[in-house]
């Protein structure tokens, strides 16, 4: 009887975790506790007669040193700037990234704040002019090792690994013919844009909301992206109420930059993107014995109905011209 196949996260265990903390010079007391992370491996680390440290364990193999050194420096950047962001912790040398057994880690300190209601009173016009001073940091200087988020890293690549490796072969034609249709338009929707460093996964998890500022924290999928990435993940419910949540952002994001209106036609390619792109993220990590229990409903008859479904709403999404998007862009 063959043995299961071990995932590299499996060695982490929690005398792993805490001797990588103790040897960073920490006083630890012992008390680990998982936080809610899938992509990397979170932990809550207790610190001796002082506050708990946050440890950030990165999957091996997904980012190279000097593209999380890229990471850490945007975020140390905007801090610079007085821009509410959550920063690794250096040493004494100045360095932010550590390795143990073959792990690469940061950590991080402990920030309380909870995820913002962004329909409540001015938190759209915070999160708007907050994002603004992050997208002028942004342009400021470029990214060398990080990747763009670009119809081929975004799009093709993650197509190409449903369609080989995961998809049910009743759902393969559909999918595949659907996402061709979709890559079309995106690519002419996103040729020629203005990459610059953004945040890149802005979701409200991301964001801690204290005293009215709003801390961005995990910049982990942070790449080269159009601006317009970071703002449209704020928007939700209905077309209308999006649009008067964009107009909110609009206003505010103006006070600090110009405003990237020519950028407005690419949100539903982003969207379209994102859709993809997550699919493709499942698949490749459902071998970590973290997902089938966190996404039970993945690789079910259920779920690939429904998310060719999905393609299809979002390829009458890029179809349609809205007289909004057009008013807003002239």
């Amino acid at each position: 009887m063959s043995q299961p196949k071990q995932h590299p996260f499996d060695r982490l265990s929690p005398d792993m975790i805490l001797d990588a903390i103790e040897a960073q010079g920490f006083d630890i007391d012992g008390r680990v506790s998982a936080l809610n992370s899938y992509e990397n491996r979170v932990y809550q680390i207790g610190i001796t007669d002082k506050e708990p440290l946050i440890a950030k364990f990165y999957r091996p193999h997904r980012w190279s040193l000097l593209q999380i050194q890229e990471e850490h420096e945007f975020s140390f950047q905007l801090q610079e700037h007085d821009i509410p962001v959550v920063t690794p912790i250096k040493n004494k040398q100045g360095q932010s990234v550590f390795n143990h057994s073959d792990f690469k880690f940061a950590l991080f300190p402990r920030k309380g704040g909870h995820a913002p209601e962004l329909d409540y009173q001015d938190n759209l016009a915070i999160m708007g002019r907050t994002l603004a001073r992050v997208h002028n940091v942004g342009a400021e200087l470029s990214y060398k090792h990080r990747p763009q988020l670009n119809a081929q890293n975004f799009g093709y690549h993650a197509i190409s690994y449903i369609e080989q490796h995961f998809i049910p072969f009743e759902h393969r034609t559909a999918y595949v013919n659907t996402c061709g249709e979709i890559m079309a338009i995106i690519e002419q929707k996103l040729k020629g844009a203005n990459n610059i460093r953004v945040h890149g996964d802005l979701h409200i998890g991301n964001i801690l909301m204290r005293n009215d500022i709003p801390y961005l924290v995990d910049f982990d999928d942070s790449r080269s992206a159009p601006a317009i990435q970071d703002i449209w993940m704020l928007l939700s419910g209905e077309p209308h109420e999006q649009e008067i949540q964009l107009q909110k952002i609009i206003a505010a994001y103006a006070e600090f930059r110009d405003f990237p209106y020519q950028e407005l036609s690419m949100i539903e390619s982003l969207r379209s993107l994102r859709l993809i792109h997550y699919t493709a993220w499942l698949a490749k990590r459902w071998e970590d014995p973290a997902f089938p229990p966190a996404f039970p409903w993945f690789n079910s008859h259920n779920f690939w109905s429904q998310h060719l479904l999905d393609l299809q709403h979002q390829l009458e999404a890029l179809n349609e011209t809205t007289s909004s998007v057009k008013a807003m862009a002239e």
